[in-house]
């Protein structure tokens, strides 16, 4: 080796792409950490509990909020499921019509209903269809207009919904179908609805916990007190109490319904995509 000669340096080795994930990992978790004792360390729990956690005025609420404002919360949105579940089935069928007026009509309703917020259009169940049918009742009061108005608006989405799972099913179905002697309606009941509504069924049930929580318009209908839903029950008792406790309570039994029914969904959801690998 002469004077001129210097040694080889080693090569100086990054980070691998593993250690950057554990790096980035490991910075996530202590920024949330860190936010976490900030808020613990300044939130003011004694006002917090104060206005929020009274279980004095909780325990006011039950067995009411149960047996009254979750019931009924429950019913609203069964109702509304129905209606939009059967009038997204037609407006479904009108979409793939060979008839271009139904798939036209079914295609202005869609988006018609899925641009107005749902408030809209309860507020035109309540108003708009008395003024327009005067001394016409909708059938079941408070709870035909709750269904009617929920179904409206869930209609709209469902109909994409169901719409796209039809389409999902593989064409070969309706073909083997009409070559065992199978008319294109009997066919489509028999054989491709039952299959689309098992593709269907995760979203169609993430439909429902969406309605779940919609049926707190209710409010704007003007509801008796044996017609109140949860959010209407909490807001009441909380004006009475001068305390948000019961707007809490109410939350609390909106979680007791949508949490359940999200794992559901979930579940289903899994089981689909292994059925399809």
């Amino acid at each position: 080796m002469t004077d001129t000669d210097t040694p080889l340096q080693p090569k100086k080795k990054g980070l691998t792409r593993r250690q950057k994930r554990t790096l980035s990992r490991g910075v996530q978790y202590a920024v949330f950490a860190a936010a976490v004792i900030a808020f613990a360390a300044t939130a003011d729990w004694g006002r917090l509990q104060n206005q929020f956690a009274q279980a004095d005025i909780a325990k006011q609420m039950f067995p009411d909020v149960i047996t009254l404002a979750l019931k009924n919360t429950v019913l609203y949105t069964l109702s509304g499921f129905v209606v939009g579940l059967v009038l997204g089935m037609v407006i479904a069928l009108m979409r793939l019509s060979s008839v271009g007026p139904y798939r036209w009509l079914a295609g202005v309703y869609i988006e018609i209903f899925r641009g107005l917020p749902a408030l809209l259009i309860f507020i035109f169940v309540g108003v708009a269809v008395p003024l327009a049918f005067p001394g016409t009742e909708i059938p079941g009061g408070t709870y035909g207009k709750v269904a009617l108005a929920l179904g409206l608006v869930s209609a709209a989405y469902m109909a994409e919904t169901i719409r796209a799972g039809i389409q999902a099913v593989p064409k070969g179905q309706m073909e083997a179908a009409r070559s065992l002697g199978f008319s294109p309606a009997k066919a489509m009941v028999s054989i491709i609805i039952p299959q689309a509504f098992r593709i269907i069924l995760p979203p169609l049930t993430n439909e429902l916990v969406l309605l779940f929580k919609d049926s707190s318009l209710v409010l704007f209908l003007g509801v008796t007190l044996e017609e109140r839903e949860l959010s209407k029950f909490g807001r009441d008792l909380a004006s009475t109490t001068a305390n948000s406790t019961p707007i809490l309570v109410a939350g609390l039994c909106y979680l007791l319904v949508t949490i359940p029914l999200s794992f559901v969904v979930r579940r289903m959801e899994t089981k689909a995509q292994e059925a399809i690998r």
